[in-house]
């Protein structure tokens, strides 16, 4: 069981990186600002930190005793951080390096989750203009084409006609990029978009999205108003259960710890599709592992509390 604590003072001094250098950074400063500010309020000495390669470099020279990782995407996501926090010998809330770097990489987590018999929707892996005109045959339209290795729907375009495909590829890839990104294809789900948090090993309550436009996309996710979000979704109780039940060993396969988000679909049958898995969440106000939190009974400042007390050790 984890040790839980009452004294803020436990956790000594508390770094929360957020900003950085990816593509979700100004998502990431909205979070980190969020996080700071709700710690303070807990009596944590926590400190903003907007991270770039030399400031997440000297953090133990620093004298910081942990941190919260808050940042978004990119080297924050992927593992990079992880193993320079890891290096300077500092504990840190979410994934490891390992489980960060396949939770970014959305290629090779559903080759996992396939070969372990957990469903997730056809794909096609993407490396020229043809190969996106050849996953339209072979999925089918509408289609998703997005870069493997990016979050928040970054670069990501739902293509309903085969003359939208090259498009779709060039934007997922990076026209302008040095080194072409992973691509994939996936083959799209025609049902409602689901959400399930989960917080040191145990799925809050899952969230129902109801983008206004077609898919829930960046605009969708962080500044629009008109995106619903259901919770309690409405699914029959059992049935709830079992999808929690799947995201939690989709979140344990990965090799997930501290907190996690994981994305599904349900077709109009009800069967779940597997879609990413999010190793550092949102925490804006329009962020949904907040949400799901509160439908649990929790304040923000009582998650961020609760994400931080995982950087301490389990009780022998």
């Amino acid at each position: 069981m984890r040790k839980r604590v009452l004294d803020p003072q436990a956790f000594g001094k508390v770094a929360v990186l957020m900003g950085g250098w990816s593509a979700e950074r100004e998502v990431s400063l909205l979070s980190g600002a969020g996080v700071t500010a709700a710690l303070k309020k807990r009596g944590i000495d926590a400190i903003a930190v907007d991270a770039d390669r030399k400031a997440i470099l000297q953090l133990r020279m620093q004298g910081f005793d942990r941190v919260f990782n808050i940042l978004h995407g990119g080297a924050g996501e992927n593992g990079t951080v992880q193993a320079a926090l890891n290096l300077q010998d500092i504990p840190f809330s979410g994934s490891d390096v390992l489980a960060s770097a396949l939770g970014m990489d959305k290629l090779r987590c559903k080759r996992m989750w396939k070969a372990e018999g957990l469903p997730t929707p056809d794909w096609r892996w993407l490396r020229s203009d043809a190969d996106a005109l050849t996953a339209g045959e072979a999925l089918g339209y509408p289609l998703f084409i997005k870069p493997s290795e990016e979050g928040s729907s970054v670069g990501v375009t739902k293509v309903l006609r085969a003359d939208q495909a090259v498009a779709a590829f060039r934007l997922a890839a990076g026209e302008n990029a040095v080194a072409p990104k992973p691509v994939l294809a996936e083959r799209a789900i025609a049902g409602g978009e689901y959400t399930c948090a989960i917080l040191d090993g145990e799925p809050l309550p899952l969230i129902r999205i109801e983008p206004a436009g077609e898919f829930y996309d960046y605009h969708a996710k962080y500044i629009a108003d008109d995106t619903r979000y259901i919770c309690p979704t409405g699914l029959v109780p059992t049935h709830e259960t079992e999808l929690q039940a799947l995201c939690l060993r989709a979140y344990e396969l990965v090799g997930c710890r501290g907190w996690a988000r994981v994305d599904f679909m349900l077709d109009a049958s009800g069967s779940a599709f597997l879609i990413e898995v999010n190793t550092n969440p949102g925490m804006t106000s329009h962020s949904l592992v907040p949400m799901a939190a509160a439908a649990r009974g929790m304040s923000y400042e009582d998650l961020c509390w609760a994400i931080l007390e995982t950087t301490l050790e389990p009780a022998t």
